[in-house]
């Protein structure tokens, strides 16, 4: 009996369900953040693999010199 009392604290369905469209609308926002963010670093980190691959190469060429 305590148990069910304890997890009805921790669940709230509303009787009106407009009240989920905010909810939807702010997870819908940060997903949306989330995937520019993964994609933005990404575009960085490849970026970055090329000027490195570059000066890999330039300091490849020095040593063969």
């Amino acid at each position: 009996m305590l148990d069910w009392f304890i997890l009805q604290l921790f669940l709230y369905f509303p009787e009106d369900k407009s009240e989920y469209i905010p909810a939807a609308f702010w997870m819908m926002l940060f997903l949306t953040f989330t995937i520019l963010t993964f994609r933005w670093i990404l575009k960085v980190s490849k970026k970055q693999e090329e000027k490195t691959k570059k000066i890999e190469e330039e300091v490849n060429r020095q040593r063969q010199q």
